[in-house]
């Protein structure tokens, strides 16, 4: 392997120049290369963009998928580039149970016939749930993750790469100032002063060639967020639809059910107290029981459409059954 001790040497020298910069202008004893406010503007929206994209990429996978621990799992998976585990939704298994509920207790009864009814649907909407899930990390997750780590990386890149070529031109703006303070004095090791400046302006002046060029291409990729910014706006009205026709299939599939146990369950008898209240007859079965007990033994001439009995405030309380 070769081994360059030049070049090993050069960067060191210019990873203890950038340290030396940086930490002069933390304490405020070095000037700063500041740029231009529409590029600050530039690199604050992307900042936002990033950190309100990575809380909405990891909220809407929250609402996905609820358990903590399947979204851990799922990640391994995704980074080792194997297939997910295909998982039954709550709502499926609600539907399994039910179903073999319904069959324990007996299809032919009115309990278990709709319990089998009900899983059956439970069913269904855990598969259409699984659906929705599918299509919504397609439609939305999946794109901002793929901005996430592809655009949204090489601009982090870039601006570092620019933060760096902003330090090497700060040093050697340094090194000219201070090699200009010296001129028309004697230097120790034998270089003079003007030998000093002029190898320092060539070096600032490839510093700021560099720095030029790098400020520029990462300009463009800020500019670059407003387009990424649309293509999420698209992505947004997807999951809006997704959502729609999710919540729409779940509702029709709940009318259905609802239509289906109506038409299933027999009526029963109704009994209106005083043409207001309704209460289940077995109860007016047994009020009326207690209360007319003697009365019935002796006389029992009385129609279904029509009970009057006593309380113990003597007042009349009428029953109709309807």
């Amino acid at each position: 392997m070769d081994f360059d001790v030049k070049k090993l040497v050069r960067d060191a020298g210019s990873a203890l120049s950038r340290v030396v910069q940086l930490t002069e202008e933390k304490l405020g004893t070095a000037e700063k290369t500041e740029l231009d406010a529409h590029f600050e503007n530039l690199a604050e929206r992307a900042d936002n963009t990033k950190l309100w994209t990575e809380k909405i990429v990891a909220n809407t996978e929250a609402v996905l998928t609820p358990n903590p621990g399947n979204r851990l799992e799922d990640f391994i998976y995704e980074h080792i580039e194997k297939k997910k585990p295909n998982r039954l939704s709550n709502l499926e298994y609600l539907g399994l149970d039910m179903i073999e509920a319904g069959n324990e207790f007996g299809p032919g009864t009115s309990y278990g016939s709709a319990l089998i009814k009900v899983g059956q649907c439970e069913q269904r909407l855990g598969q259409t749930e699984r659906d929705f899930i599918g299509s919504a990390g397609l439609a939305f997750v999946q794109p901002l993750k793929k901005f996430l780590e592809g655009e949204m990386k090489t601009i982090q890149k870039e601006r570092s790469l620019l933060e760096t070529k902003r330090l090497d031109l700060d040093a050697c703006k340094n090194r000219v100032r201070k090699a200009q303070s010296l001129i028309g004095q004697q230097t120790k090791d034998g270089i003079s002063p003007e030998q000093m400046l002029d190898q320092a302006e060539r070096d600032l002046r490839v510093a700021q060639s560099e720095f030029d060029r790098q400020a520029e291409i990462t300009k463009l990729l800020l500019e670059g967020v407003n387009s990424s910014h649309a293509g999420h706006l698209r992505c947004l009205h997807e999951l809006v639809e997704t959502q729609a026709r999710y919540f729409a299939e779940c509702n029709a599939t709940m009318q259905n059910l609802q239509k289906e146990l109506s038409s299933a369950m027999r009526p029963s008898p109704v009994l209106r107290v005083n043409s207001e209240d309704i209460i289940p007859p077995s109860t007016v079965v047994t009020t009326i029981s207690n209360q007319t007990t003697a009365s019935s033994a002796s006389d029992s001439q009385y129609t279904p459409a029509s009970i009057i009995a006593a309380n113990n405030d003597d007042e009349n309380v009428h029953f109709s059954v309807i």
